[in-house]
């Protein structure tokens, strides 16, 4: 396989949840970046933004209600 077929595939799940985290955290490689940019959909990094957001958020929340549980508050 050429390093030119491998530019022309959609990027997989994997590459673009590993993306998303990698973003989130803050670090993302240049290298990532302009392969998200070239070979990614904007309406998936989308959806799964959102998606990573709001797991991120009720996460979040069990925590904060699992401590105060053992808290007895």
């Amino acid at each position: 396989m050429s390093e030119h077929d491998d530019n022309d595939k959609p990027l997989t799940l994997w590459e673009m949840l590993q993306s998303v985290l990698a973003a989130a955290l803050g670090v993302q490689s240049g290298k990532n970046r302009s392969r998200d940019f070239s070979r990614g959909k904007p309406s998936h990094f989308i959806m799964l933004g959102v998606l990573f957001t709001a797991l991120f958020v009720l996460v979040i929340i069990a925590v904060v209600k699992l401590v105060l549980h053992f808290a007895g508050v």
